[in-house]
């Protein structure tokens, strides 16, 4: 029984709003303000002590590096639990709350976030062909070779 009331409401509320006009018409307005309060393009003002792009870049990249790092065991078969990201804070001189602010900002504007990130995705390439160079490794199965020699030295 209700769900025969409630299937006539529309039914019903379509009916009405066909023969009156001005219903109608408030119908429209409100769903046009509906669809224009939808929109999210929040952009929040520059904060005071921003981080300026090149250093952010750097930033991210040791950000990233040192997330990557938590995921390997020590040579005590140990993962570091706390992680590296507080010593690049230090490194840059910088708290987690103006990271974050400035973070926050940056990707309100995402164009400039997107160039940022592909800056520190270039940086990252970059650093990985350097590291390539320098142990001679062609391909991952070398990497992989490499590590396990490294592990069978440390025994």
């Amino acid at each position: 029984m209700l769900c025969l009331y409630v299937s006539k409401i529309p039914t019903f509320l379509y009916i009405h709003v066909q023969k009156n006009k001005k219903m109608k018409q408030i119908l429209y307005l409100f769903l046009g303000i509906f669809l224009a309060s939808c929109t999210s393009n929040t952009i929040y003002k520059k904060p005071k002590d921003l981080i300026p792009k090149d250093t952010m870049v750097l930033l991210l990249k040791d950000m990233y590096i040192a997330n990557s790092a938590r995921n390997y065991k020590d040579c005590n078969d140990n993962k570091r639990q706390d992680g590296y990201v507080h010593l690049v804070f230090d490194k840059y001189k910088i708290d987690s709350t103006r990271f974050t602010t400035s973070n926050i900002y940056y990707t309100s504007k995402y164009q400039e976030y997107e160039t940022i990130l592909k800056e520190v995705k270039k940086e990252l390439d970059t650093l990985i062909k350097e590291k390539r160079k320098e142990y001679n490794i062609s391909d991952k199965k070398d990497l992989r070779e490499l590590e396990l020699k490294e592990e069978f030295l440390k025994k």
